[in-house]
């Protein structure tokens, strides 16, 4: 298994179908925390679901669209981050990420998100990365800041969770692949400071 280390103990790797159990044990572990931002999080109430879920997210990785990983510490399945859309021909790709409320105020998605925009812009061209997420989603915003993202501006009403309709703010970073990569505020780090 190729894994990405983030931080000590913790490593990004890919979340394929025959990890369903784990992620299912995870998503019980975590439902109460996610349940409010992810439409999955109640939708995923046995293992067969995740399984048939996970290999519609690898049918659809082979086809060169989303990505799904996991975010691993000490071993532990503790969240996730995806492309939940990926579209390389058009250079533009939308990222989302959980974690559990026992692995939050450790900047695992923040170091697992920076990699991944490292390697959809470096990789494979990406100019156009975004995020979004539930106004009322701080942790998630906060992310979308440290990636150095800019605010672009608020989809009302625009997606629903547990029948609540909720207004989606959208960021994105908009890559210059003629700029330098030291100028690059994710690649550089300065996207934290």
């Amino acid at each position: 298994m190729l894994s990405y280390p983030l931080a000590e103990g913790a490593e990004l790797r890919g979340l394929e179908p025959w990890q369903a159990q784990e992620f299912y044990e995870f998503i019980e572990r975590a439902r109460t925390h996610l349940a409010p931002w992810l439409p999955w999080a109640t939708q995923m109430d046995d293992p067969a679901k995740v399984e048939r879920w996970l290999r519609r997210c690898a049918e659809d990785q082979a086809r060169d669209g989303g990505r799904i990983y996991g975010i691993w510490l000490d071993g532990l399945l503790v969240g996730g981050v995806e492309f939940a859309a990926f579209r390389g021909r058009a250079g533009i790709c939308e990222l989302g990420a959980w974690l559990a409320p026992e692995a939050e105020g450790r900047g695992l998605v923040t170091l697992a998100a920076r990699r991944m925009i490292e390697w959809a812009v470096g990789a494979r061209g990406i100019t156009r990365v975004e995020w979004r997420a539930a106004t009322d989603n701080a942790r998630s915003l906060a992310v979308a800041k440290r990636l150095g993202m800019e605010r672009e501006g608020v989809l009302r009403s625009a997606f629903a969770v547990n029948g609540v309709r909720q207004d989606l703010e959208i960021w994105s970073f908009v890559a210059d692949l003629g700029a330098s990569r030291d100028r690059d505020p994710v690649s550089s780090g300065e996207a934290e400071r």
